[in-house]
């Protein structure tokens, strides 16, 4: 008996999108059959290596060599078509709505009787908003019949835009524990490098919504408070803002204490979070930031703004991190201030970051595919033990005395 078809589609396929995928794939492969659809395997926005093969599921490039940004909406729409229509395609999972590709075809398969089931991070208080907007996008997401967001603040924007209650999950924003720390190399915090020879870190994008200005003020800030005993920060990252970075941080003395590293692929990003105090992500505007995931699979506290999505799901203040206002750069000091100069705080916020690891792996991603695959009239996924593509290092979701909230988020929507 031929097994139901799942599509999933992104416009290229990055390291997360494949950890998502192979997750999907180890826990649904039995009774589904998985297909990824990548448009093409270069990005104008993220200069990430291909990503090659999957091994749980079949992915399919329809533009190899090529962006998305380079080719008509119309033939991405008919290459799109043709792949969901010869893999017979009964569940099809879509990300950026907004495309006149993407919409055409979640309303091309609508119309089909297949299963279309959005993939977004975006919340509402993303950017200011503006009610006749919102009400037009509203139609961009009615072909829509489940969602799957990065945090609670997405399954509440998705309610606004017409998207079913109770066919809503959180879990997009996830990826592979076990690869970070096999790319590592190190042993998680708070073992592995000593406390003495950490850094504190950045990993972003050199654009204006990733606050690295503020950071820079704060990085000052802190430095002036902490004297001989300052930790450098490592900037890691590209950006049209890189010129202007290096020019403040001449500016402000700050050469030699602030080491620009450059843009990590997904081996450096993980070898450099080994040797990390504190992830720092001050950011004014982020959907979710999935390097808090990889934060936390090392055993990283974050230090992280209330705009990010990460905070929903993966931070709570003062446990296994600290939230500061985007503006607040002397707040974000003295945050970065209290986890360097104290080991056992250090030592605590580490291994207070162990029941949220569950919700930072793509297993949890593969348990909300398959809950909106189950509402939406498919199979359930028997199996003899309920074991996830998670590994053995993360504590049990449900247990222990900070567990209880990461537990709940597994087990709800």
């Amino acid at each position: 008996m031929k097994k139901p078809v799942l599509v999933f589609s992104w416009e290229m396929f990055g390291p997360y999108h494949m950890d998502r995928l192979e997750a999907v794939g180890h826990r649904l492969g039995h009774v589904y059959d998985v297909v990824g659809l990548e448009v093409g395997s270069k990005s104008h926005t993220y200069a990430w290596d291909s990503t090659g093969t999957g091994q749980n599921f079949r992915k399919i490039t329809l533009f190899p060599g090529q962006s998305k940004a380079d080719l008509s909406k119309a033939a991405v729409y008919r290459a799109l078509l043709r792949e969901c229509r010869r893999a017979d395609a009964r569940f099809v999972f879509l990300c950026h709505y907004e495309d006149p590709d993407v919409f055409a075809l979640a309303l091309t398969m609508r119309l089909m009787g297949r299963k279309v089931i959005n993939m977004n991070a975006s919340k509402y208080d993303d950017k200011p908003r503006i009610l006749w907007r919102e009400m037009v996008k509203s139609v961009f997401y009615s072909p829509y019949q489940a969602g799957i967001g990065g945090s609670h603040r997405t399954v509440d924007y998705f309610r606004l835009l017409g998207l079913p209650k109770d066919r809503l999950y959180i879990g997009y924003d996830t990826l592979s524990l076990d690869r970070i720390r096999r790319l590592s190399g190190m042993e998680p915090a708070p073992g592995g490098v000593p406390f003495a020879d950490r850094h504190f870190t950045i990993i972003a994008r050199f654009v204006p919504k990733k606050n690295l200005f503020r950071a820079v003020e704060a990085y000052d800030i802190y430095r002036r408070l902490a004297g001989p005993a300052a930790r450098p920060l490592h900037l890691c990252g590209s950006g049209p803002l890189e010129p202007d970075l290096r020019a403040e941080v001449t500016r402000r003395g700050l050469d030699g204490s602030i080491v620009f590293r450059g843009f990590l692929q997904e081996k450096g990003i993980a070898e450099t979070l080994g040797s990390t105090l504190c992830l720092l992500l001050p950011s004014l505007e982020e959907q979710f930031g999935l390097v808090v995931n990889e934060a936390l699979a090392m055993g990283v506290p974050t230090i992280l703004s209330d705009q990010c999505g990460a905070r929903d799901v993966l931070i709570r203040s003062g446990l296994n991190g600290h939230i500061v206002e985007p503006d607040n750069p002397e707040g974000l000091a003295r945050y970065m201030l209290s986890v360097a100069g104290d080991e056992e705080e250090w030592r605590r916020l580490s291994l207070n970051g162990r029941p949220f690891q569950a919700l930072a792996d793509a297993s949890f991603f593969a348990r909300s595919v398959e809950k909106a695959v189950v509402a939406l009239g498919g199979p359930k996924a028997e199996r003899s033990a309920d074991r996830d593509y998670v590994s053995d290092y993360s504590a049990d979701p449900e247990g222990g005395q900070h567990g209880r909230s990461a537990g709940a988020a597994l087990t709800g929507s």
